[in-house]
């Protein structure tokens, strides 16, 4: 972890640093890669909608929850001799079986229930949902998402006073939101009510993210007009490193406690709304993480690059580099010094001074004169001699002036 840290603040003060914003077709690149794929298993596959959405009648059978007996009583329901539809069995935990069918009359559940406690089972409860209600919870989810991006739209235009960030922010949640329904659909997992919660859910911790990133980009590149070092793409990149290591403690902190949730799902549960809700929110999550740093970021700069502030900035940037380039080049040792400038007599460790009659620290013919001693110190390097009190003082025409004594003083001395 000290090493870790260390990256951190190296990352911080910029002394490491990656170049995400400067590799930005790369990471459009894996996206898009991801991205297809997603599309391809939901078009493809298709989304494997809940009984919530479909409507229909669940039978929840008292029995030894083992994917043997969620088969074997699946098949009961099909050779019934009612016509059950498409049948999924699925175990619930340690010791029930869930079994559903297409919407039946309460004559025909009694007769599948019947099926079912012949064929052994000990308890069997049974419960029809209408497709209505479904289709009521998927209105107001689709609504609720309406409302939810257009408030982003303004929280981050009203915030940052910058539309291509909200450009930016909705393309990433968008790249969430299509991996995120691509793994449902890949997968094979159940649309239920709780998917739509954590769907929602992933929506705010993606915000979250790609706007504590877009923070740091504002503070860096608040007066970057005046800046002559570093472009605004390169102050936007140093904000993405500074952020980096936060963003993987907060994203490795919130994915741990969720994927337990995921693994108790699927593992030891079986079914029910704790997988689909962890399923949609550790996917949401890892994709969110991925987005504020790849994404939204390295897009909102390449939308900014086509202002003329932008690019004035960054050509006087060029430009100055150019300058100090060439002007190392002139000042190099194939210009007449080692790193000293044509003509300069200044001491550089290692460097040569020219010889002469007017080069300092040499004598006649070259010869080296002896050592400089200041005024009042010793040519041996010990303290400087006291200097003995004078009783005339120079003019400023080069003649020596009596120094008047005090009054007290006169005439003492002087037989």
């Amino acid at each position: 972890m000290g090493k870790f840290a260390d990256l951190g603040h190296d990352l911080y003060e910029g002394r490491v640093s990656y170049d995400f914003v400067g590799r930005r077709r790369l990471w459009y690149v894996v996206s898009l890669v991801i991205v297809v794929l997603a599309l391809g298993g939901l078009l493809g596959r298709g989304l494997n909608m809940g009984l919530e959405f479909r409507g229909g009648t669940e039978f929840t059978i008292s029995t030894e929850g083992t994917q043997d007996n969620a088969d074997r009583f699946g098949e009961i329901a099909e050779n019934s001799g009612v016509d059950v539809g498409q049948v999924s069995a699925t175990t619930s935990g340690v010791d029930k079986v869930l079994v559903q069918t297409q919407p039946l009359s309460q004559s025909d559940a009694d007769v599948v229930e019947e099926a079912f406690v012949e064929a052994g089972a000990s308890e069997v409860s049974q419960q029809s949902i209408g497709a209505t209600w479904g289709a009521q919870i998927l209105d107001r989810a689709l609504l609720a998402l309406c409302v939810f991006l257009v408030l982003v739209v303004l929280f981050i235009w009203a915030y940052f006073r910058e539309w291509k960030m909200s450009v930016s922010a909705l393309v990433a949640l968008a790249h969430d939101v299509i991996i995120t329904v691509g793994v449902y659909a890949i997968v094979g997992f159940e649309v239920t009510p709780a998917s739509v919660t954590g769907l929602l859910t992933i929506l705010g911790y993606s915000l979250y993210d790609t706007v504590v990133v877009f923070d740091k980009v504002r503070e860096n590149t608040r007066a970057f007009t005046t800046h002559t070092r570093s472009t605004y793409a390169e102050l936007s990149n140093l904000a993405v490193n500074q952020t980096l290591v936060r963003s993987i403690n907060t994203s490795v902190t919130a994915l741990l406690p969720v994927a337990a949730l995921l693994f108790v799902g699927v593992v030891i549960v079986g079914t029910g709304p704790l997988k689909d809700l962890a399923l949609s929110l550790f996917v949401g999550m890892a994709a969110g993480a991925y987005s504020s740093i790849f994404i939204a970021t390295p897009l909102a700069v390449q939308l900014k690059e086509r202002d003329a502030p932008v690019q004035a900035q960054a050509q006087r940037v060029r430009a100055r580099r150019e300058h100090e380039r060439a002007k190392g080049t002139a000042t190099g040792p194939e210009a007449g010094g080692d790193g000293v400038a044509a003509g300069s007599t200044g001491g550089v460790p290692g460097g040569s001074s020219p010889s002469g009659a007017g080069a300092p620290g040499s004598g006649p013919a070259g010869k080296p004169a002896a050592p400089v001693v200041p005024s009042g110190a010793s040519a041996t390097g010990s303290k400087p001699a006291r200097r003995p009190a004078t009783r005339s003082t120079r003019s400023s025409a080069g003649r020596i002036q009596p120094q008047r004594r005090p009054r007290s003083q006169r005439g003492k001395g002087q037989r």
